[in-house]
């Protein structure tokens, strides 16, 4: 059934432009059955801007682990204000939290690969999970020149691993492109990136990257750029239909 569904979206938007494909995609599902997932960062508030201009009720949420950066919760403020919209924040479960931080210490992510994954699932996938299972679609800033994982992301995309439609409305701008936008329409963004942040996640997974380095060195560095994912977009930005044995 996604297999046909998916065929059927991708016929609809080819050639279609970034902010084409973002109308489209409310048109067709409505603001219950779709919603931004946010995280403020430069492509996202792309895309928040372009969902506005959609002129249709629209949905977006991000999830505040409770680790962010006050500049995230400014950028959350001013998007808020500037386009007069509603923002639904998810957090973690607290005794989850809680049993983690007990067992493990509240800097676990430094220690092992296992305990990172650890505390980006508690923190971020788990609530991202519950909210995508009330969804037939989420929206995502996922640009391919990001990182190695996600060289091969795709404009639309079955998410195996949650089960629904994923739509990259990103996924083939540069960032250059992604700039050029945000100036050109004045849209709030977060000011770390001014500061040397081209990826921004939670305060202490997250830091300024050196001339030269790959757009994501500064996420959870002391690991290596085939392992920076926290979960959220799993299969490495591969689009994967075992059930139909077919990729689309």
């Amino acid at each position: 059934m996604e297999h046909q569904e998916i065929e059927e979206i991708k016929q609809e938007l080819k050639a279609a432009s970034a902010p084409e494909i973002v109308r489209r995609a409310v048109d067709r599902f409505g603001s219950g059955e779709i919603s931004l997932a946010s995280s403020f960062g430069a492509e996202d508030q792309v895309l928040t801007d372009m969902l506005v201009k959609t002129g249709q009720k629209i949905s977006v949420f991000t999830l505040d682990t409770g680790r962010l950066p006050q500049e995230t919760y400014d950028v959350i403020e001013a998007t808020r204000k500037h386009y007069q919209i509603k923002i639904e924040v998810l957090f973690p479960e607290t005794q989850a939290v809680e049993m983690m931080e007990k067992e493990f210490g509240p800097n676990l992510f430094y220690d092992s690969i296992g305990n990172r994954k650890k505390c980006c699932g508690i923190r971020k996938v788990e609530p991202l999970k519950k909210r995508l299972a009330t969804l037939k679609a989420w929206i995502c800033g996922l640009r391919r020149e990001q990182s190695l994982t996600r060289q091969k992301v795709r404009v639309i995309e079955w998410d195996e691993a949650f089960g629904l439609i994923k739509i990259n409305p990103l996924a083939e701008w540069r960032e250059a492109q992604v700039w050029d936008y945000l100036n050109e329409y004045r849209v709030p963004y977060n000011l770390l990136h001014d500061q040397g942040y081209p990826s921004i996640g939670c305060a202490p997974c997250t830091r300024a990257i050196k001339p030269g380095e790959d757009i994501r060195a500064g996420r959870w560095w002391w690991e290596t750029l085939e392992q920076k994912e926290c979960g959220l977009h799993l299969k490495d930005g591969k689009l994967s239909l075992r059930r139909v044995r077919k990729d689309v």
